[in-house]
């Protein structure tokens, strides 16, 4: 592993030369305010927040670093975590804990010695932590992080990520930051000293939360988008007790899911979890089905049969789709809800049963009872604790998060190797409204998987329905024209992402001249300075 303590310690007029004749492809000579900057904080009132919000603005404009932080390390909590950044969402920050010598965020607290790591995607020890690039390719995304020491003592460290095109650059950006820490040390040093007890809190704090989100969240459903998170906590609270709850959602949200995650997180949850579908029901058979039935009952009744009520007796019953019952089968449900007891279809005898109850349905029952089509009574006894699972549309990055799932889950059924999925690609799965929402999703990945190749999911491996106009909301139709260029840019901004915007590889890659990539590149509205500046969007 890289160290740049080997390269701090060259003689300054070496750094220099460098600093301000631009070899390296940017000048660095714009860093130089920010220098002054600190310094004259530091002379006026040495206040930490003023200082960490110059350094941050100056990494993020002027060193064109796409993510940036900054870290404390709270010794009594053992704790190092973030303090401000840019670049992460406020979850990613929460998530952002380290314990020192763990990953490479660790290994700078515990050794003293800043870290370079050329690619990311190259190292193991690169945790991901926050969780920043889940889900995402990471590209050719350099990161380095450098300590904060005052008299040997680690206090902190300032970490960075980009892409960078030339390595003497990434070495020297590292060595500026190693510089701004040895400025910015003693603030941060005192900083800790009069907020010990709000940085410890602080860190405390992060660390609960998170632990609390890992441990509310049911390991049978993937997403972390706020919606999801509220979800999760009303299961958490639920699933103790023996509650009645109703689940709500549009078709293919995931409503059994949920029924599982409450069952296998409560009390009962060693005992069965039968569903009873209640749309796959035939009326006449219904209240059979539901309830059971004594033998001579009807013609076909040869045995007595056991119902779904006493199957699940000990345990849960999920009643799907619910609202589709008749409302003869609902005034006997009522009673089951009520008393807890239910006679055998032919049969006098009560059965009494211990079972809980979770019904779904993707209908508004309220209108239903206002239409006569639903019991009023039974719905508020359904109504107990109502769970609205969100649809897909309005889940944010828990579209590619499952869709990475999915693509892993069936590329390794049937034995294909799917690396990733396109930029353009994930653009579409973004953008596309999800009317069937994960079901939907799942069906997409698995046909996509079945149709990719060389290892890659491209736009134009997804189904028309996710391309065309009427579909998508696009608002071009698909073409044989709008084809080839859809598919034309989408191998030009692959090619320029893999060459890291070095316009004459791209080319060799594409099997064309300089100037015809050039051409085709104006002709989308492409710029190789976007590949080169900032890490592609897939590894963001």
């Amino acid at each position: 592993m890289t160290s740049t303590n080997d390269r701090i310690d060259v003689a300054s007029d070496g750094f220099v030369d460098d600093f301000t004749h631009c070899f390296t492809g940017e000048c660095r000579v714009n860093v130089l305010p920010i220098l002054f900057k600190i310094n004259q904080v530091i002379a006026e009132n040495a206040d930490l927040a003023t200082l960490v919000s110059i350094v941050l603005e100056g990494m993020r404009r002027q060193m064109k670093i796409a993510r940036g932080a900054m870290m404390l390390y709270e010794r009594r909590s053992d704790a190092i975590f973030i303090h401000d950044s840019f670049g992460f969402t406020e979850e990613e920050k929460s998530r952002g804990i380290y314990a020192p010598g763990e990953g490479i965020t660790g290994r700078v607290v515990e050794t003293g010695k800043a870290v370079i790591l050329p690619r990311i995607d190259e190292s193991p020890d690169f945790l991901d932590r926050t969780r920043a690039h889940k889900g995402r390719t990471r590209g050719k995304t350099a990161f380095f992080c450098v300590p904060i020491v005052l008299a040997q003592k680690v206090v902190g460290t300032i970490c960075a990520e980009r892409v960078y095109m030339n390595q003497r650059l990434l070495a020297q950006d590292a060595e500026l930051l190693a510089m701004i820490a040895a400025l910015i040390a003693p603030t941060v040093e005192l900083y800790l000293i009069e907020n010990v007890d709000k940085v410890r809190l602080e860190a405390e704090n992060r660390q609960l939360r998170s632990a609390l989100k890992q441990r509310f969240k049911p390991s049978n459903i993937i997403g972390n988008s706020k919606p999801m998170l509220e979800v999760y906590s009303l299961i958490h609270k639920v699933a103790s007790t023996k509650a009645t709850v109703l689940l709500l959602g549009e078709s293919g949200v995931g409503k059994e899911l949920v029924a599982n995650a409450i069952h296998y997180d409560s009390p009962c949850s060693d005992g069965p979890f039968v569903k009873a579908n209640c749309a796959a029901l035939p009326e006449g058979l219904a209240e059979s089905e539901l309830f059971g039935h004594e033998k001579g009952a009807f013609t076909s009744a040869v045995a007595t049969h056991r119902g779904y009520f006493e199957q699940a007796s000990g345990g849960t019953i999920f009643l799907d789709e619910v609202g589709e019952l008749s409302l003869t089968t609902q005034a006997k449900l009522l009673r089951v809800l009520q008393e807890k007891t239910f006679e055998r279809v032919g049969g006098s005898k009560p059965v009494k049963i211990d079972v809980r109850i979770i019904a779904a349905t993707n209908r508004n029952l309220a209108e239903m009872v206002a239409d006569g089509t639903f019991r009023e009574d039974l719905f508020y006894r359904l109504n107990v604790f109502p769970i609205t699972i969100p649809p897909l549309r309005d889940r944010g990055s828990d579209v590619i998060t499952l869709a990475d799932h999915f693509v892993t889950t069936y590329a390794n059924e049937i034995g294909k190797p799917i690396k990733r999925i396109s930029t353009p690609a994930i653009d579409m799965l973004m953008s596309y409204h999800w009317p069937g929402n994960v079901r939907e999703l799942e069906n997409v990945i698995e046909r996509s998987v079945i149709l990719a190749e060389e290892g890659v999911i491209h736009g134009y491996d997804l189904p028309p329905s996710l391309q065309t106009a009427s579909e998508s909301g696009t608002s071009f139709g698909m073409t044989l024209e709008a084809k080839l260029a859809m598919v034309e840019h989408e191998m030009i901004v692959e090619a320029l992402k893999a060459s890291s915007g070095n316009i004459g590889k791209a080319a060799d890659d594409l099997g064309l001249t300089r100037r015809m990539l050039g051409v085709r590149m104006q002709r989308h509205g492409l710029t190789y300075k976007s590949f080169r500046m900032t890490p592609p969007r897939t590894g963001a």
